[in-house]
């Protein structure tokens, strides 16, 4: 009988998991140029570490089980909470602010649909320690370094709003359920017009009143850019907004004057409509969006500063955002950008006889020392089935060993983008070209 893979996982195979790896590598290098560290946490924690965070219900979608000692452990299907058990064992040591970012497997027990399998990369940035938007500024500024370095730039833009503002037009409109409000607001974008008004009531909001947010909404459009920003943010406040929801206003106004400065006024607008589905969510959220197609979402965060209290931590204010592997890929796989591989090898070493392939894995090893990426044939082909081989792993040039008319001491070396080949020195072939 066959196997496969179970429903909702991915085998990864070459081009595909080495163009997976180039993409890792380059997020990587971002993140620790923006001044992140990396954190490694288990694949396996403990259930009650999620109960803690979410609930009970979390459980409909962790792959939970039962360890030898009988105790109930789960596949990590996020990784806030391992990094918040990290960081409270740390607090009274660690320097401030904390910089963190983890690549971690994820699972999670629900449907499969394209941009979502059951078992996902996930690239997590978090930062600790820092009251003001300063955290929120620098967290998208990393997250728009990592995915222009994926090959994302000019495909998403941001969307940014703060919780503490969506509480106060709650209030403002009249929903008695805030729970059911914020559902209603998140969901916006996927309802019709009608559909938002009926979930807007089952809130509390009475007709009149949802009639007016849903046209309010349907002003902001695809988002209100930031040179809109006061000015849409002064007239909500006319309407009656209370304290904290000025107060989330004010937030909104200093966030987006540090991502002016920062250069990010081109990618970022004000949306109402984020509210972000997490109930540890504090006050600033975000997401990023694909800019063309179904402008589906590519990561969401925000702040959550409660949430190491939760833990029996020390009160830290802290914020973060998680970008998933799959969604990512599809926006890149779209405009044309996904990788081809990893990065091609350097040189392939050829030898024309069977008898030389000692010397090359000698000149193999001596270019693998020097830094350089080299490979030759293990199978004694042919020079000619060698040289497809070499071109087929688009390697810069070949390194030709055994040629009659070559010089004693030497190899021919051929730039196989040109054909252009000349004689070299044995003892040359790892320096520099």
């Amino acid at each position: 009988m066959p196997f496969h893979s179970l429903r909702g996982f991915r085998d990864y195979l070459p081009p595909d998991a080495g163009a997976r790896s180039e993409i890792l590598r380059r997020m990587r290098a971002a993140a620790r140029r923006a001044g992140y560290t990396e954190l490694e946490t288990p694949c396996v924690e403990s259930f009650e570490l999620y109960q803690v965070k979410s609930g009970e219900g979390i459980a409909a979608e962790t792959w939970l089980f039962r360890d030898k000692g009988d105790r109930p452990v789960a596949l990590v299907s996020e990784t806030t909470p391992s990094l918040a058990r990290v960081y409270v064992d740390r607090a009274k040591s660690e320097p401030l602010p904390v910089k963190w970012f983890t690549v971690s497997k994820i699972w999670r027990y629900e449907e499969p649909q394209a941009g979502r399998t059951r078992e996902f990369l996930q690239f997590n940035l978090d930062v600790l320690g820092v009251p003001g938007v300063e955290a929120e500024c620098d967290l998208l500024c990393a997250a728009a370094l990592l995915l222009d370095e994926s090959g994302a730039d000019g495909l998403y833009a941001f969307r940014v709003s703060d919780r503490a503002l969506a509480e106060g037009l709650g209030r403002l409109y009249g929903a008695r359920d805030p729970a059911r409000f914020f559902r209603a607001v998140d969901r916006y974008r996927d309802r019709t017009p009608a559909e938002f008004e009926g979930e807007l009531a089952a809130s509390g909001v009475a007709a009149e009143r949802a009639a007016e947010l849903a046209a309010l909404f349907e002003g902001v459009g695809a988002g209100i850019p930031p040179s809109g920003l006061d000015a849409f943010l002064s007239k909500l406040a006319t309407r009656g907004l209370d304290d904290s929801a000025r107060a989330g206003a004010d937030r909104l106004r200093a966030l987006f004057t540090l991502l002016d400065r920062a250069g990010l006024s081109d990618r970022v607008v004000f949306d109402p409509t984020v509210v972000r589905g997490l109930a540890y969510y504090t006050s600033t959220v975000f997401e990023a969006y694909a800019r063309s197609g179904d402008h589906r979402a590519l990561f969401g965060g925000g702040r959550y500063d409660h949430l190491i209290e939760l833990f029996e931590g020390p009160p830290t204010p802290a914020a973060g955002l998680a970008i998933g592997d799959q969604t990512l890929e599809l926006l890149l796989r779209g405009a044309g950008r996904w990788p081809d591989g990893e990065p091609p090898l350097d040189t392939y070493v050829v030898s024309v006889r069977p008898e030389l392939h000692a010397e090359a894995v000698a000149i193999v090893q001596d270019l693998r020392r020097a830094g350089l990426s080299a490979d030759c044939d293990l199978l004694e082909r042919s020079m000619s089935r060698q040289l497809k081989e070499a071109a087929r792993r688009r390697c810069r040039r070949a390194l030709i060993v055994g040629l009659k008319e070559t010089g004693p001491g030497a190899v021919v070396e051929r730039d196989l983008a040109t054909g252009a080949q000349r004689e070299i020195a044995r003892d040359a072939v790892a320096r520099p070209a």
